[in-house]
């Protein structure tokens, strides 16, 4: 079944949605210069792209059909994809297993679900080869779609990417790279970023 029957069922094209979703990943990651290795932390409400009010609507077909879009991008570029579950998971993440023990992340006992996790971060536990769930990560880079608060994920200076894409659906995005920390002072030399 392709994204346009499915989006029959519900008031979304979901070929636009995994259009603008692929896009923006794409923009993202060459503006923040991201590494093959790094981690990219996503935030996505099925409902706010739907038009909804957060964790009101929680759509299975926006969550895969973003999913879909996103995932295959990381993986291209080599990029470990962390997919930010609701609150009701406590904002728990979803990632392939092999980036929690290369960034020896402690890995929690929980499976997300349409109403407790999110369309987005249970499409990825169903996506990814071997998932796993941890509490928190520290992410390289980030996309916020639907204002999810994915803040508490990235690493400690974040620095907004302003990119051509400001919504997917109805959802509005915010991006984010992350820094290393400048240390020292005014004697202090620095190497570009």
């Amino acid at each position: 079944m392709s994204a346009t029957d499915i989006a029959t069922s519900i008031d979304v094209d979901l070929d636009t949605i995994a259009r603008q979703a692929k896009d923006l990943t794409e923009e993202l990651i060459t503006a923040a210069h991201m590494k093959e290795g790094q981690i990219l932390v996503v935030g996505c409400s099925s409902s706010e792209i739907a038009a909804h009010t957060i964790g009101c609507y929680s759509s299975k077909e926006v969550g895969q059909a973003v999913f879909n879009a996103i995932y295959p991008v990381t993986r291209r570029h080599g990029i470990y994809l962390a997919a930010q579950c609701c609150e009701h998971l406590n904002r728990a993440l979803i990632m392939e297993e092999e980036a929690a023990l290369k960034y020896n992340l402690e890995m929690v006992n929980v499976k997300p679900q349409l109403k407790a996790g999110g369309a987005f971060s249970t499409a990825a536990w169903n996506g990814f080869s071997s998932p796993c769930a941890t509490e928190s990560v520290k992410a390289h880079g980030g996309i916020d779609i639907g204002d999810t608060l994915i803040g508490m994920h990235l690493r400690a200076v974040a620095v907004p990417v302003r990119t051509k894409i400001k919504a997917i659906g109805s959802a509005h995005v915010v991006c984010a790279r992350t820094r290393l920390k400048y240390i020292g002072g005014e004697r202090a030399a620095y190497e570009k970023q």
